[in-house]
């Protein structure tokens, strides 16, 4: 797993900005910074790829590199990851991408959480490598209802499970419940859950803070 506030680098500005509330009510800046910490986590996601050596022409000779032969497929879950995503998709420009509509529903005494997929667009995953971007992994319930439901679509070759912020408690769920090969990339991992089960101290709604308040 990896942590990027673990070790000092320019994601600590991010995601400081992020929890900041003064700076919050900057959407458009909110939005950048979550894609920018989407960029810095493929970039980290892409150090695991399955490289190739390939000669390039350029206008004085020829050129010997490296380039990625994985084929991907990026995940987006609804709303509150497109920016997130986007960082993403910003690196891996060529990747296929999939849509995830995953909302929690809380019973009267809030004593139990379920998480609800009212939309699911995957294209096949068979032997791809998949990235499944939700900027807030709290309990980790919605990262396995997702991953089951896209699981109908084919084997990937490996899930990596991306988040801005995380709770420990979801990070052990997703240990204990995950059975296929996969990987975690976080952004930043925080204290606890509340008795909401929202992350402390966490930075708020993240589709709220990206989009404007829902009704």
């Amino acid at each position: 797993m990896l942590i990027l506030n673990s070790k000092p680098s320019i994601a600590n500005k991010f995601i400081a900005e992020m929890r900041d509330p003064a700076i919050q009510k900057d959407r458009f800046r909110f939005r950048k910074n979550l894609e920018r910490l989407g960029e810095i986590l493929a970039y980290e996601i892409s150090k695991t790829l399955k490289y190739q050596q390939t000669e390039t022409s350029t206008p004085l000779g020829k050129a010997s590199i490296e380039l990625p032969v994985d084929e991907l497929v990026l995940f987006s879950v609804l709303r509150a990851s497109l920016p997130f995503y986007q960082g993403f998709l910003n690196f891996f420009d060529q990747a296929e991408s999939g849509f995830i509509g995953a909302y929690r529903e809380e019973n009267k005494n809030q004593q139990e959480i379920h998480i609800n997929l009212g939309y699911v667009a995957s294209p096949s995953i068979e032997n791809k490598v998949i990235i499944l971007a939700d900027p807030m992994l709290a309990t980790g319930r919605s990262f396995i209802k997702s991953i089951q439901s896209i699981s109908q679509h084919g084997k990937p070759k490996c899930i990596h499970i991306a988040a801005a912020v995380a709770a420990p408690e979801g990070i052990a769920y997703i240990k204990e419940n995950m059975k296929l090969p996969h990987k975690i990339w976080i952004g930043a991992l925080d204290e606890k859950l509340n008795s909401s089960s929202y992350i402390i101290p966490g930075l708020g709604d993240a589709g709220d803070l990206a989009f404007g308040p829902k009704l």
